[in-house]
């Protein structure tokens, strides 16, 4: 059988996926742990913390929050159903690294965990202070 064939073939047999279905599920979730992190800045405000401090103490929170869930299993129960809903950038992130340390723990903690947490976060981090860079140097060029 040849290619175009197959694919022919393979498109047939294949499952059609709920796309509209996924995107409510995906906008419903994102927007509850969006929500859910302005609920947490308007509780910390109303401690009396500024919003610059209220901002970092809501990303400090989720962060935690999606690493515990990772850790307990939660993260990825919920994933299943809400698909992209919890690639809200913040708690994907932190589900990603959590998520490569705990799979390399057999291997010890420098080259397992140390080794595979940056295996995520280090492409993230380099190109995000790169994009800054060069976001800012425009910014500067374009201000003179």
């Amino acid at each position: 059988m040849d290619a175009p064939k197959y694919k022919e073939y393979s498109d047939k047999k294949a499952p059609r996926s709920p796309v509209i279905k996924n995107c409510i599920k995906a906008f419903l979730v994102g927007g509850a742990i969006c929500t859910f992190g302005e609920f947490l800045s308007q509780i910390y405000q109303g401690l009396g913390m500024g919003r610059e401090e209220a901002g970092s103490l809501v990303s400090v929170s989720l962060i935690f929050l999606s690493m515990l869930f990772t850790g307990l299993g939660l993260y990825s129960k919920l994933a299943k159903h809400a698909g992209a809903g919890t690639l809200v950038p913040i708690t994907g992130f932190a589900n990603a690294v959590a998520s490569s340390a705990i799979e390399a723990k057999s291997e010890g903690l420098i080259m397992g965990v140390g080794a595979k947490l940056f295996t995520i976060a280090g492409p993230v981090i380099v190109y995000g202070i790169c994009a800054s860079a060069v976001a800012g140097l425009i910014s500067y060029i374009f201000m003179m």
